[in-house]
């Protein structure tokens, strides 16, 4: 089946995107101010804590059929990228409570009209280790968020007790062949996984120059699939995670696939509902591309200065040929920007959105 051309009408815009941008600004407020006061440093309002900071380069394969080649991936070559890995709540909390997996990446000189708003000429990609996304729309983002932002830097005590409880009911479950939910794992009953061995989705659909599609980083390196699956003793140690994955980076050669999934059927692979999981079979993820990074420390000061604290990263920084597309995308323009700004003013540290000079 053909891919499914892009067309402004396969979003359905609703009437109260606005006011719910509104609420999940004033949501984010509480989980940024509270965290700000707490830490003395305001930290992202989402995916607060790092695990790895990484400097790599992004291969564009070259002789890509003319459906994949779009976009960034139009014209082969090589671009820097910078990778953030993190999990996925609004405050600092030890790693024995264990959340799902984020990874953020930013490539450089990316030619190409630039998205509404969107400076220096990087692309952006935000992905996270499930396939699908945790809320149908904006409206039951926003309800989760308030949820999360009452709780947040709160009764840390509590949240240890639910996530060991959470993670013994994914392993029964996993044990008779089932799963614990999405919205479960998010509160504290995702697997403790090593982050190099972890797939990464975009979860939400995307232009693709023509087309529309989702995207996806997999490891590749022996290396890093050896961890697919691992999970990682914490021990009491609160940040076990990041001290795993900087052992790990010193020691390897990290290489991962960007691969993408065409959009081939609106009604299988909806645009709107990022909750409907696209079924490779139906639509499989094809390799476009190679991230490469050399051994390194993915935890020096520099990586912490230059990633951590004057980086953002964004969905809706890039280009048109991949604007981001569906109700959720729609409200992570300003909100995303919002959740900067606070960190930037407050931490008197502006972001640097990279110009070509700096490639």
């Amino acid at each position: 089946m053909s891919p499914v051309r892009y067309s402004p009408s396969v979003e359905t815009v609703k009437a109260d995107e606005r006011e719910t941008i509104a609420g999940l600004n004033a949501a984010f407020d509480t989980i940024l101010e509270r965290t700000a006061e707490d830490y003395g440093h305001a930290v992202r309002s989402v995916h607060a804590k790092s695990h790895g900071l990484i400097e790599g380069e992004l291969e564009i394969d070259a002789n890509l059929p003319a459906e994949l080649a779009q976009g960034l991936f139009a014209t082969p070559g090589k671009h820097k990228v910078l990778m953030r890995l993190s999990t996925n709540a609004g405050d600092i909390l030890p790693d024995v409570i264990s959340l799902p997996r984020g990874m953020a990446l930013k490539v450089f000189d990316v030619a190409g009209e630039r998205l509404p708003g969107s400076e220096g000429t990087a692309q952006d990609f935000v992905m996270v280790n499930g396939s699908v996304f945790q809320a149908k729309d904006a409206d039951s983002f926003l309800g989760n968020l308030k949820l999360l932002a009452k709780t947040t830097d709160r009764l840390e005590g509590t949240k240890k007790v639910i996530s060991a409880t959470l993670q013994g009911a994914r392993q029964v479950l996993e044990a008779v062949g089932g799963a614990l939910p999405a919205a479960l794992n998010a509160l504290g009953g995702a697997p403790n996984s090593e982050p190099l061995g972890e797939t990464y989705y975009s979860v939400t659909a995307f232009r693709f120059g023509d087309y529309i599609a989702k995207f996806s980083v997999a490891p590749v390196a022996p290396a890093m699939t050896v961890l697919t699956g691992k999970e990682i003793h914490v021990g009491g140690r609160e940040n076990a995670i990041r001290e795993e994955v900087q052992k790990e980076m010193r020691g390897l050669n990290a290489e991962w696939e960007f691969r993408v999934q065409l959009c081939r059927d609106l009604d299988a692979q909806p645009v709107e509902d990022p909750t409907v999981e696209w079924k490779e079979t139906e639509a499989p993820f094809v390799r476009v591309g190679t991230i490469r990074a050399a051994a390194q420390d993915s935890w020096s000061d520099a990586h912490v200065q230059k990633i951590n604290e004057e980086t953002r990263f964004s969905v809706w920084t890039g280009i048109a040929a991949h604007q981001p597309l569906g109700n959720i995308n729609r409200v992570r323009r300003d909100t995303y920007r919002h959740s900067a700004d606070f960190r930037a003013r407050t931490n008197g540290c502006p972001y640097h959105e990279p110009a070509a000079a700096d490639a």
